[in-house]
């Protein structure tokens, strides 16, 4: 089995590493100082009080590692679109893509079974450049539950979680999802794979369509903003406008809002992703997480005036940093 790793920062580093440890053929995908690093020194995942070294083929050139039986893409969502050409070497007829990515994918409405089958959402997939250059026949859906962060170029560490369901968008199956899946598990890492891959998708993305944007507003962590009544009460006000869009769309919430918020809450003193991306004066995975759900909103006829609100000030953040070329952070007063 050939993985490739599209994306070898945080999530992607960590799978590699583990699925490297199992036995599996695999190869990464970075740029910059991290694929140096990489190169020089191996690989370092850094898990309970453990160091763990592996020394895996790696390059920014995805020419040079040939077509693989699965391409994990471990991207921001934003990031994708932009790699598709890249990635061609890697794709043979056969090769799933495996989208490790947060917020709405590109193939979600590939055998969804409803009228709008087949649609691309321009939000997420402008043009419909992933429908067209990855193919959703392609997909396989996978949702991210572990938080990990790169410490220094070539070091990653685990936080927490190590949970990866994994789901045809068919409901299907399949030997190749299966297969994944096996490897996944021998890595140490929980892969089981889901007849109805979206309700996990719609769970995941529940939090992080609220979570995100307020804490990259605000600057709080995740039981910061779960305790704060406003925050709190504005983060179930968007989770009630998105639980009505999925259920338009056949999804079914296994939890109630509260619920999704109090495990939020438990999870701590923990910056969310965007927040560090705010704070290192990256780009934020926006529209993945909700520019979609609004786009969805539209579709399904569903208003969405607190997602759209949070969205626009969330939406000025990233312009502001991006035009500025900066970065925000809130430091401890002296």
């Amino acid at each position: 089995m050939k993985v490739c790793i599209y994306g070898a920062g945080a999530i992607g580093g960590y799978v590699g590493v583990q699925l490297a440890r199992a036995g599996v053929d695999v190869s990464l995908v970075a740029r910059g100082p991290h694929l140096e690093a990489m190169k020089a020194n191996g690989l370092k995942l850094l898990i309970n009080d453990e160091e763990r070294v592996e020394h895996i083929p790696c390059s920014d050139n995805p020419a040079d590692l040939g077509p693989q039986d699965y391409v994990i893409v471990a991207l921001k969502g934003h990031s994708v679109p932009g790699v598709v050409d890249a990635m061609q070497p890697l794709l043979g007829n056969d090769t799933a893509v495996v989208t490790a990515v947060n917020g709405v994918p590109y193939w979600y409405y590939y055998k969804h079974g409803d009228h709008l089958e087949g649609k691309t959402l321009e939000s997420i997939d402008p043009g419909g450049k992933q429908w067209t250059g990855l193919r959703p026949e392609r997909a396989i859906g996978c949702i991210v539950y572990p938080a990990t962060e790169v410490v220094a170029p070539g070091v990653i560490k685990h936080v927490y979680g190590d949970k990866f369901p994994l789901g045809e968008p068919s409901g299907e199956i399949t030997d190749r999802v299966t297969k994944l899946s096996e490897a996944f598990e021998a890595g140490g890492l929980r892969a089981p794979v889901l007849p109805n891959i979206r309700d996990e998708l719609w769970l995941k993305l529940w939090g992080n369509l609220c979570f995100n944007p307020i804490s990259a507003l605000t600057h709080a962590t995740l039981v910061d903003l779960c305790q704060f009544p406003a925050t709190r009460a504005l983060s179930a006000k968007m989770m009630a406008e998105a639980e009505t869009i999925a259920e338009k769309l056949g999804v079914s919430m296994r939890i109630s809002i509260e619920r999704r918020i109090a495990g939020a809450e438990k999870v701590g003193a923990h910056k969310t992703s965007m927040l560090i991306d705010v704070e290192q004066g990256r780009p934020i995975e926006l529209d993945a997480l909700m520019g979609a759900v609004i786009e969805l909103g539209e579709l399904t006829q569903t208003p969405t005036p607190h997602i759209s609100a949070v969205y626009a000030c969330t939406s000025l953040l990233a312009n502001t940093l991006a035009t500025s070329r900066g970065r925000l952070v809130v430091s401890p007063a002296e």
